[in-house]
């Protein structure tokens, strides 16, 4: 299938005044969490609101800054979520992929918005 990757729109809802970041991120299916390197952190000047212990692939485990909140764009969609401060690229997780109801596309390589759903998000709460 190879990567997929989006390219999202990272802003900090308390710090109207700073520039929001476009970037590209790593859509990660294996992934909850919306995870993003140090620099990005700083750059939208993110409060640590605690410490969070993750297992990483090979099985370490690791605590590591949850900051938040993050306002994230893509397209025509819109989630705040927080974000584990960790590696080196944006990965973004099922959590808020699930929140803005986008779609993965293997035979296209890419990531959309929900084509069933194309004006809102739907979300299932049943």
């Amino acid at each position: 299938m190879g990567h997929l990757f989006a390219d999202i729109t990272l802003s900090n809802p308390r710090r109207p005044e700073l520039h929001p970041i476009t970037l590209q991120a790593l859509a990660d299916t294996g992934a909850l969490m919306l995870c993003i390197p140090e620099h990005v952190a700083l750059q939208l000047d993110l409060q640590t609101e605690s410490l969070r212990e993750v297992t990483v692939a090979d099985g370490r485990s690791m605590r590591v800054p949850y900051v938040g909140p993050l306002k994230v764009t893509f397209d025509n969609r819109l989630c705040f979520v927080g974000a584990l401060v960790m590696g080196d690229e944006v990965l973004l997780g099922v959590v808020p992929m699930e929140d803005m109801d986008l779609v993965l596309s293997p035979s296209r390589q890419t990531i959309m918005v929900n084509p069933d759903s194309p004006n809102l998000p739907h979300a299932r709460v049943k």
